[in-house]
């Protein structure tokens, strides 16, 4: 089995998703546009090839690199897979090309392009928000003016909530133009006011084999308006229970309306007070901000090792206990410049022992990340535990005990 793998440094997840293809047993051959040199260290090991392009967003060019390369070692891909969201349009050109099984570039649009996603729920009569397409000033009023405030402004091929507004007002409205200059086109959309889960998948020939709901505390757009808030996301242990029973019959919907056949997905939904669900969105992908190790934790197996098992084998083997609820709570740095101190740590781990079970916080001395850029921020702390009010204890004294002090 050879695997052409795009971008296989970043999000920081992908070196173990390499990792994976190895370890059932394929050759991977690693694509991407930064040198060799500057790969994982678990990516390079694992690689049997790599090969650096120019640009990754152009899929002709890729196309006749990666022919030319894999030419040379007489090799014809079998898979070609990517999980960094911005350039799975492009994995989709090359399995065209090279005739290889997966998404097409028909079928992946869906899941780059929110008003396209949209649209075809809509088709298929699930709920989402009220929405609109926009790629000038005078077309984002006019969809402000159709649809009323609040709403939320957004970029169409957008991850995370980079580039995204609520907007409450004219002033606002103002504000998220202005924010999303240079932007080709935004989806102008309802509001929707409730809480905001995942539901992430694994997905075999069209039947979801695994799912995962995680908990967002608070709403990501929430999280990233405030610099002083340590956001948390929870996978919960209970994903059975009532609460949650019209998200995962909206999410098996949404699958089954997309086509989706192999591989990791990552939705948004909302559950409003009056307990109505909403879609928010899905990536063809798995979530970031190291969210899979979460499902890792939370049910003891290796969710990157049976990904690869699924594309490239057809088959899914472990085992899933649901045992823990796994929080991951972020933290930024107080002041700018560089960590200059931590405190708050040592006594967490003094209460908490063993249900801490990855510390990734940045060292002293390492300078500050931009905590607009990127969830992780400064770094984050995992905890489990079977009970959800215990982990949300747990979760919500990391978040006001812990402090990284930065200058």
């Amino acid at each position: 089995m050879d695997v052409v793998f795009l971008c296989p440094s970043f999000p920081s997840e992908m070196p173990e998703f390499v990792r994976g293809l190895a370890t059932v047993g394929a050759r991977v051959w690693g694509v991407g546009s930064e040198p060799a040199g500057q790969l994982p260290a678990m990516s390079r090991h694992h690689l049997t090839g790599y090969l650096q392009v120019r640009n990754l967003f152009d899929g002709e060019s890729t196309f006749g690199a990666v022919r030319d390369w894999l030419g040379t070692q007489h090799v014809e891909p079998d898979r070609v897979e990517c999980l960094a969201e911005y350039f799975v349009l492009t994995a989709a050109f090359l399995r065209e090309r090279f005739g290889c099984p997966g998404l097409t570039v028909e079928e992946t649009v869906p899941f780059r392009d929110k008003v396209a996603m949209k649209r075809k729920l809509d088709a298929a009569g699930i709920r989402t928000p009220r929405h609109a397409r926009a790629g000038s000033v005078a077309e984002i009023r006019l969809a402000a003016e159709r649809l009323g405030f609040p709403l939320i402004v957004k970029p169409v091929a957008g991850a995370g909530s980079a580039h995204t507004f609520r907007v409450e007002s004219a002033a606002d409205l103002d504000h998220a133009i202005a924010g999303t200059v240079g932007v080709a086109e935004v989806s102008v959309e309802e509001f929707i006011d409730g809480e905001e889960f995942t539901f992430d998948t694994l997905t075999l020939d069209g039947k979801i084999v695994y799912h995962n709901i995680a908990w967002y505390r608070p709403r990501p757009l929430v999280a990233r308006t405030h610099e002083w808030i340590s956001p948390q996301v929870i996978a919960l242990r209970d994903v059975d229970q009532p609460l949650l029973a019209g998200g995962t019959a909206m999410g098996n919907a949404v699958i089954s309306a997309l086509g989706f056949q192999r591989g990791f997905t990552h939705m948004e939904w909302y559950r409003k007070a009056d307990g109505e669900v909403v879609f928010g969105e899905i990536g063809g992908r798995p979530p970031g901000a190291r969210q899979v190790d979460q499902m890792n934790y939370a049910c003891d197996f290796d969710s990157f090792v049976e990904w690869a098992r699924i594309v490239c084998w057809g088959r899914f083997e472990a085992e899933t206990p649901r045992l823990y609820n796994v929080a991951t709570v972020f933290k930024r740095a107080e002041g700018a410049g560089r960590i200059r101190a931590v405190h708050g740590l040592e006594r967490l781990r003094h209460d908490f022992g063993r249900h801490i079970v990855w510390e990734n916080l940045l060292p002293v001395g390492a300078p500050r990340r931009d905590w607009l850029q990127t969830l992780i921020s400064d770094g984050f702390i995992v905890l489990r535990h079977p009970d959800l009010a215990a982990t949300v204890h747990m979760a919500d004294r990391v978040g006001s005990e812990l402090r990284l002090l930065a200058s």
